[in-house]
């Protein structure tokens, strides 16, 4: 099992920037790569991040890329989402997830590329 805890969402002006943290415990040493996905309201959860955990490789959703960069700390098992120039459309509830199996990248894509899910942190850009 591993436990999944996100913090670090909250309101903030359009253009302003938010760090989010997701704390990993459990079985961490399973870990091959972590993710951010984000949700709307009345939308689907939509992927934003990904990040492997041993070599660090990156990627990113096109809505996302050049404002937002994904990071890992092993040492403290937490993955970060360093967001920026912050958009009202960015508005959701920021959930990261684990992949415990290693799978490709187009898989840690989608939902169905990870095991456990944190409970989400709400980030709310004002315009």
């Amino acid at each position: 099992q591993v436990q999944l805890v996100e913090s670090g969402g909250g309101l903030v002006q359009a253009g302003g920037s938010l760090r989010l943290s997701c704390a990993a415990s459990g079985r961490t040493f399973s870990t091959d790569a972590m993710g951010w996905f984000r949700q709307a309201p009345g939308k689907e959860r939509e992927f934003a991040a990904t990040i492997s955990w041993r070599a660090g490789n990156t990627y990113y959703a096109d809505s996302v890329k050049g404002r937002f960069t994904i990071s890992r700390d092993n040492a403290k098992n937490t993955v970060y989402l360093q967001m920026n120039s912050l958009k009202p459309e960015d508005t959701a509830v920021y959930y990261c997830a684990a992949d415990i199996v290693g799978r490709s990248l187009i898989t840690l894509m989608t939902k169905s590329g990870y095991d456990y899910w944190g409970q989400g942190t709400q980030v709310t850009v004002s315009s």
